[in-house]
C-alpha cells in the first residue's frame, strides 16, 4: 500500500472554506470544536437511523458529530487534530463477549503463541528458538489458542519431538482443553512420577513400566491441565502489569476496544485482580474491561457470593473497568467441560440444589450472572433451576446469560427468552468442530451452536473467543466462522443457510454485547453520544475475500477519542506503545501477537485452502478449479482422502 498523508491537522487543511473549519456559522452560532476529526472514509456506523458516513468528530472521548464532510468539519477549530482516511472503512471498535483477560495478562509475556501458525514444522522451528533463550528455571509455554488441525501435518508434536529440541529446558504445551504434553524436563519440574495418582476427571497417561509419558488428558474436566500449569514459575507484580499492557496492545491491534472477563480457574479475587486495578488507577488501560466474579473453591461457592455481595457492588468503577456480576462458573458440579473428544458429561444430581443456593444470591442483591454451558442437557436444567427462582424473584432485567451453548434446543432458547435471558457464543467449535464431527455427525454440527436460529426467535445473542486457552483472541477468526461456517484447519461445518452476513456477524461483535454488560446505547455503534471507540482495518471488511477476513488486522485503533494503536499510514498517531515486553527473552519480543511474526501481504492468497490447492499431489485435476479440492473436504461423500477413487474424480465443484 502506498504511503499517504494521512494527518492534516489543524487548521492547515487545503480545499476547505472557513465555515467549515470552525468559523461562525451565518446564524451566529458557532459548533462545539472537537478534539479529532476523522474524514474522508467509509464509515460504517451501525446506527440504523445513520447507516453510513464520511466524517466523524469526537470530543471528551465521546463522538459528537457523525455524518458528512461539511456537516463534521464544522467542528473543527485550532485545536483540532484532523485525520484524512482517505476513502478507508471505518468500523465500531471490537466487544468480546468472553476474554480472560485478566488471567491472560497476566501470562501473556510468558506465553510462546501458536495461534494462526499453519505448519507444526513453523511451530517447532518456533519452540526451539525460544528454548534457546529461555533461562532456568523458566518454562517455555505454548497455552492453547491452536488446534492440531489448523497444521498442515494435522498433528500435534510427540513427546520424543519435544525431548529434543528442549532436553534440559521444561516445556508445556496446552491443546485446547483436552490434553497437555509436557517434555521430560517439565515432568520433573512439576514431580510426576510412577507414584503420582490420578486426579478426578483426568489422567497421567504412562508407559509399560507404570512411568508418566508426558501426555495429560482431560477426562473431561481439565483440572489436570490448570493443576499443572499453575506449578510453573510466575511474573513478579512489575513484569505482570507489562505483561498485561503488552496483551491489550495486541488486542489494540486486532482492532478490539473492550471485553467482559469471565474470570478464570485459579483467577482468585481480589489478589489477582490488582494488576488490572492499578492500570484502571493509573488510566493506562487501552481495553475497556467489564469484569465478571468466578466460583473459586468447591463446596464453598456459596460462601464466595455471600462474601462478594457485600464487599463489591455491581456496576461499580467506571466506563473503562467495572463490575459485571457473577460467573461464569457459579458452582462446581454445573460445569460441563468441553472436551468433545470425551463422551458428554453428566452433572452430578446435587446441581439444582447449588446452583439455587447461588443464584438466590445473586437475584436478591440484583446481580446478574453468565453460566458456563455447553451442552443442551446442562442448560436445561440450570433452566428448571432459574425458573423456581423466578417464582420468587423475577429474574427479567437482570442481563443474566449462557456462554457457549453449542447444542442448546429450541425448547431452551424458548424458555430463556421467556425469561429475558440471552445466550454468548464463542468460535471454539471452529478449533473443536472436526472432534464434534467425528463422534456426533456433520448433520449436528450444521447448526452447533444456533446463531441464525436464536437471532431469528429474537434471543438476545453476542459473540466473543472464549480466549486465551481453548480458542485463539484473534476476533476476526470468529467473525470468518460465522460468516463462512469453516473451522481454522478448513472443513465446513455450517451451510449457508445457518451462516451470517457480514453486518450482522459485526453486529454480534459490537452492538449486541452492550446488553451483555448492561451498555445499551453506551457504546457498539459510531453514533453522537456514544464512547468514541472505532478502528479503521487493514483492509475493507465489507469487501475483502471471505478467506482473508481471519487476517484483518487494525491499521488505526481509537478509545475513547485516543488513538491507543497505529500503524502504517497511522503509525505517527500512536503514543500508546508500552516498554519492551518484560523479561528480555519473552517470547512476545521476537514473536509479537498473531501472525505478525510473518503473514504475507494479503493474507488471503496463502490460506489453508489455497495452500493446500498448491501442493495437491493427486493424478487428477478439475479443467475450471484445477486441484481446489478443499470443499470436498466437508462433503458427505467419501473424498476425505484425496488421492481415493472419489478424491480423484474431481474437485470440491464436482463433489458438491
Amino acid at each position: 500500500m502506498p504511503t499517504r498523508r494521512a494527518i492534516l491537522g489543524g487548521l492547515a487543511v487545503p480545499g476547505l472554506a472557513a465555515s467549515a473549519l470552525g468559523q461562525p456559522s451565518p446564524s451566529g452560532d458557532k459548533p462545539m470544536s472537537a478534539d479529532l476529526i476523522l474524514h474522508s472514509g467509509l464509515i460504517t456506523t451501525l446506527d440504523r437511523g445513520n447507516p453510513a458516513a464520511s466524517a466523524v468528530a469526537i470530543k471528551d472521548g465521546r463522538f459528537l458529530a457523525v455524518g458528512s464532510e461539511s456537516e463534521v468539519m464544522a467542528h473543527a477549530g485550532p485545536e483540532t487534530k484532523i485525520v484524512d482516511l482517505e476513502g478507508r472503512r471505518v468500523l465500531p471498535g471490537l466487544i468480546d463477549n468472553h476474554l480472560h483477560i485478566i488471567r491472560g495478562g497476566l501470562n501473556f509475556n510468558m506465553e510462546l503463541r501458536w495461534d494462526g501458525v499453519r505448519s507444526l514444522a513453523d511451530a517447532m522451528s518456533m519452540l526451539k528458538r525460544q528454548v534457546a533463550v529461555t533461562p532456568p528455571p523458566q518454562w517455555v509455554r505454548v497455552v492453547g489458542g491452536f488446534t492440531e488441525h489448523q497444521f498442515a501435518e494435522k498433528r500435534l508434536p510427540t513427546i520424543d519431538e519435544l525431548n529434543a529440541v528442549a532436553p534440559e529446558t521444561p516445556v508445556f504445551i496446552l491443546h485446547l482443553y483436552d490434553r497437555a504434553l509436557l517434555n521430560g524436563a517439565a515432568l520433573r519440574a512439576v514431580g510426576y512420577t510412577k507414584d503420582t495418582p490420578n486426579p478426578p476427571g483426568g489422567e497421567i497417561t504412562r508407559d509399560a513400566n507404570g512411568n508418566p509419558t508426558g501426555l495429560l488428558l482431560a477426562r473431561p474436566n481439565a483440572g489436570i491441565l490448570y493443576a499443572t500449569l499453575a506449578k510453573g514459575p510466575k511474573l513478579p507484580f512489575d513484569y505482570q502489569v507489562n505483561s498485561t499492557r503488552h496483551f491489550m496492545r495486541e488486542l489494540n491491534r486486532l482492532g478490539v476496544t473492550g471485553a467482559i472477563d469471565a474470570g478464570g480457574g485459579f483467577q482468585n479475587y481480589p489478589d489477582d485482580y490488582a494488576v488490572i486495578q492499578k492500570l484502571a488507577d493509573e488510566n493506562q488501560l487501552t481495553i475497556r474491561l467489564a469484569y465478571n466474579l468466578f466460583t473459586q473453591k468447591p463446596k464453598q461457592e456459596k460462601e464466595d457470593f455471600l462474601n462478594w455481595t457485600k464487599t463489591s457492588t455491581y456496576k461499580q468503577g467506571d466506563d473503562y473497568f467495572r463490575h459485571n456480576g457473577a460467573g461464569e462458573m457459579l458452582v462446581f458440579s454445573a460445569a460441563d467441560f468441553e472436551d468433545f473428544r470425551e463422551p458428554r458429561p453428566d452433572m452430578p444430581p446435587e446441581m439444582e440444589g447449588d446452583l439455587e443456593g447461588v443464584v438466590r444470591i445473586l437475584a436478591e442483591n440484583g446481580w446478574p450472572w453468565r453460566l458456563h454451558a455447553t451442552y443442551d442437557e446442562t442448560i436445561s436444567r440450570a433452566l428448571d433451576v432459574f425458573e423456581k427462582v423466578d417464582q420468587d424473584i423475577p429474574l427479567k432485567g437482570l442481563n443474566w446469560f449462557f456462554d457457549h451453548a453449542e447444542t442448546i434446543s429450541e425448547r431452551s432458547i424458548d424458555r430463556i427468552a421467556a425469561l429475558g435471558g440471552g445466550v454468548a457464543v464463542q468460535h471454539r467449535m471452529a478449533y473443536q468442530g472436526e472432534y464434534f464431527v467425528e463422534r456426533y455427525g456433520i448433520g449436528a454440527a450444521e447448526a452447533t451452536p444456533p446463531v441464525a436460529r436464536m437471532l431469528e426467535k429474537g434471543i438476545r445473542t453476542s459473540a466473543g473467543t472464549d480466549a486465551t486457552r481453548v480458542a485463539s483472541y484473534n476476533p476476526w477468526v470468529s467473525l470468518a466462522w460465522l460468516i463462512t461456517g469453516r473451522t481454522v484447519g478448513g472443513l465446513r461445518i455450517t451451510p449457508q443457510r445457518n451462516c451470517l452476513d457480514r453486518e450482522t456477524a459485526l453486529r454480534m461483535w459490537t452492538e449486541n454485547v452492550t446488553w451483555f454488560s448492561n451498555e445499551e446505547g453506551k457504546k457498539g455503534r459510531i453514533a453522537a453520544g456514544q464512547l468514541a471507540d472505532l478502528i479503521v482495518p487493514d483492509r475493507d471488511f465489507f469487501s475483502c475475500a471471505e478467506d482473508e477476513i481471519s487476517h484483518i488486522s487494525a491499521d488505526l485503533t481509537v478509545l475513547g477519542g485516543k488513538v491507543v494503536y497505529g500503524a502504517r499510514d497511522f503509525a505517527s498517531l500512536d503514543e500508546s506503545a508500552p516498554p519492551p515486553a518484560m523479561p528480555d527473552w519473552s517470547p512476545v519480543r521476537t514473536f509479537k501477537g498473531y501472525a505478525a511474526w510473518g503473514e504475507p501481504e494479503g493474507g488471503g492468497r496463502n490460506s489453508l485452502r489455497r495452500v493446500a490447492m498448491a501442493s495437491c499431489g493427486c493424478a487428477s485435476a478439475c479443467g475450471v478449479h484445477g486441484h481446489d479440492h478443499a470443499g470436498a473436504w466437508s462433503s458427505k461423500l467419501p473424498i476425505s482422502d484425496l488421492k481415493s477413487f472419489w478424491g480423484a474424480l474431481g474437485c470440491a465443484c464436482w463433489a458438491v
